[in-house]
């Protein structure tokens, strides 16, 4: 594999798993020339969160931030593609739906501003969980066993082998 593809994580989020968005993210990724090498639908436990969202376990929102990634299952994500990590945090957008340009998949679909949630008292739900350049590996050695993922040719590679 050339230096520049890489592997990265996201997790399609339990508020777009409800409201039916698996198939159109997956269709964003997908057209975007990344290949999928694991995808699963997973009911987060607590120790699983505990270790995806360890730098936050003590902070004052976390216990918000776990019953709401609790509040049904997540479909966990493997994609492989050049610069995947980067791209594919470009593709989701900005973390604050207002702030995300309207051709990303939180531009699209998110319907809630960080400010509402706080005043309502809520926790912010933004869809979509895309690894930062550099956590990929960890985030997804937390989410997938090595046997979950899969090598395979994907027709774009075939066109310049």
């Amino acid at each position: 594999m050339a230096e520049y593809v890489e592997q990265t994580f996201v997790a399609i989020k339990p508020d777009a798993v409800k409201r039916g968005l698996v198939g159109e993210i997956i269709s964003t990724f997908e057209d975007a020339g990344f290949k999928i090498q694991g995808m699963k639908m997973v009911q987060a436990t607590d120790q699983l969160l505990e270790q995806h969202y360890e730098e936050h376990v003590d902070k004052p929102f976390y216990e918000g931030l776990a019953e709401y990634m609790q509040q049904g299952p997540i479909v966990a994500i493997v994609l492989e593609g050049v610069h995947a990590a980067e791209n594919v945090r470009k593709i989701v957008g900005d973390t604050s739906a207002k702030d995300a340009h309207p051709s990303t998949i939180r531009g699209k679909y998110g319907h809630m501003s960080m400010e509402h949630a706080d005043e309502e008292g809520r926790h912010y739900k933004n869809i979509i969980h895309a690894s930062e350049p550099g956590e990929q590996e960890k985030e997804i050695s937390i989410w997938f066993e090595e046997d979950e993922l899969h090598e395979y040719v994907h027709t774009g590679e075939e066109e310049v082998r």
